[in-house]
């Protein structure tokens, strides 16, 4: 009873929100510290709206895909989950040249799903710097350019955040943690993109891997270091900080690259990060066993809301690579399974999630408690509703003054809801102290 009363609260506490004046919408991606990565390199993984259902039983709302398929739009479409679409590396240099097919682009893919699906975010390209394609470098600027100024003008921009994943290999010396920097040929190049998204409020994403750290370091790293299990740990030789995790080396490097490059404040993102369940002869750390342990404690480690031993106070935030084996996958076996989730919508290893099958067998069960919750709900909805068309009646405002008077035994209003001559001439306090009246009338419910 007490959950179906914070709910009708919380639905107060929205009516509320849109009497505020001059409210501001911020461009913001990111809602806690858990996300997940939906790809689709796969001809065998469940349809998109029941990875929905997925989605919203594990009670994972950030989402990142890497297009902007219609058909999983339309899905997403009125579920509240949060969502960052990608712009293809294939379209990088094409939106680099033309800004009129940039403003095309956002608004056939973003846009026109706005605000029914929340798209959040836009990522241009992934990983294009540090990369063989050296055309596809120079062209990442422009194409970021031109797609923030394309939402600006569609009129998103304050809530659609752009942004560019960037592997590790835009790094060099990045051990211990705060010698690293950017490379050569990436730095003249990262310089400039950091600089906007400095200015426009982008975080620096990162993609990041203890698993092929390990995988191709396993003689210097101990397995229990990128695992998240107890360890020696390292210390940092020149900051003296210690390090229990490999994750939290490989983002405080991050952060050093980007001081050394005059952007200290800017916050880090990991994009993309996990552990393979199988692989090759010559990914022997490729199994369920170690993808368990490193997702089942990158979770717990992420729930702890905490930072990195250089950004203790910036809060880690993770895309988890990634919700389903792909089989389609190119390269080495591993490549086809980082998936919380097996094809069939089973879990691949059990971290505290469901499968579809149990999902479905769940939602077919109604409670008695989900009956009520919703009959609550609807009266909340219908009272709301009906004080506001008793605003349009003199008579009506005084006789809810009079009855909520009576029902504290007190004194409730200290001035008249009505103030002049016309009927919707309402103190904007009054529409507060009338919603205050609801939440009574709600709590009161509750004990009918």
């Amino acid at each position: 009873m007490m959950k179906i009363r914070l709910i009708l609260l919380r639905f107060l506490f929205m009516l509320l929100m849109i009497f505020i004046p001059n409210a501001q919408l911020t461009a913001r991606a990111f809602t806690g510290t858990y996300g997940i990565n939906y790809g689709r390199i796969a001809d065998n993984i469940p349809s998109p709206d029941k990875v929905v259902k997925l989605l919203r039983a594990a009670k994972i709302k950030n989402v990142r895909i890497y297009d902007a398929d219609p058909s999983v739009l339309n899905a997403f479409k009125g579920t509240g989950l949060e969502l960052v679409v990608g712009l293809p590396n294939e379209f990088v240099k094409e939106m680099s040249a033309n800004a009129d097919h940039a403003l095309t682009w956002v608004k056939v893919n973003v846009k026109a799903f706005l605000p029914d699906t929340r798209i959040v975010g836009i990522a241009v390209g992934n990983e294009v710097l540090g990369g063989s394609d050296n055309e596809l470098e120079i062209a990442l600027l422009n194409a970021v350019k031109n797609v923030y100024n394309a939402t600006r003008k569609l009129g998103i921009s304050d809530v659609v955040q752009i942004s560019t994943a960037h592997s590790q290999a835009v790094f060099v010396n990045s051990f211990p943690p705060s010698a690293c920097i950017f490379k050569d040929g990436v730095a003249q190049l990262m310089k400039p993109l950091l600089q906007l998204f400095s200015e426009i409020g982008s975080p620096f994403c990162l993609n990041a891997y203890p698993f092929l750290a390990y995988t191709y370091n396993s003689d210097k790293i101990d397995i229990n270091y990128a695992l998240f299990q107890p360890n020696g740990g390292i210390v940092d030789n020149r900051t003296l900080l210690h390090y229990d995790n490999l994750l939290d080396a490989q983002i405080d490097a991050a952060y050093a690259a980007l001081e050394n490059a005059g952007f200290r404040k800017m916050e880090v993102i990991v994009t993309e990060t996990g552990w393979a369940s199988n692989g090759d002869e010559n990914e022997p750390a490729a199994t369920p066993g170690n993808a368990s342990t490193y997702n089942y404690n990158l979770r717990k480690r992420l729930a702890k809301r905490k930072g990195t031993p250089m950004r203790p106070k910036k809060m880690l935030k993770a895309y988890i690579f990634a919700l389903f084996n792909e089989n389609l996958k190119p390269g080495q076996s591993s490549e086809k399974n980082f998936g919380l989730f097996k094809a069939d919508g089973s879990i691949s290893y059990d971290i505290g999630f469901s499968g579809l099958q149990d999902i479905s067998a769940a939602s077919s069960l109604f409670s008695l408690k989900e009956i009520k919750a919703r009959a609550y709900y609807l009266s909340a909805i219908a009272i709301t509703t009906s004080m506001s068309v008793l605003l349009s009646r003199r008579s009506w405002v005084r006789a809810v003054e009079t009855a909520s008077a009576e029902m504290l035994g007190k004194t409730v209003f200290n001035r008249p809801l009505w103030t002049g001559t016309s009927p919707v001439s309402v103190h904007s306090g009054s529409l507060v102290q009338l919603l205050l009246v609801a939440a009574l009338i709600i709590s009161s419910l509750g004990n009918l």
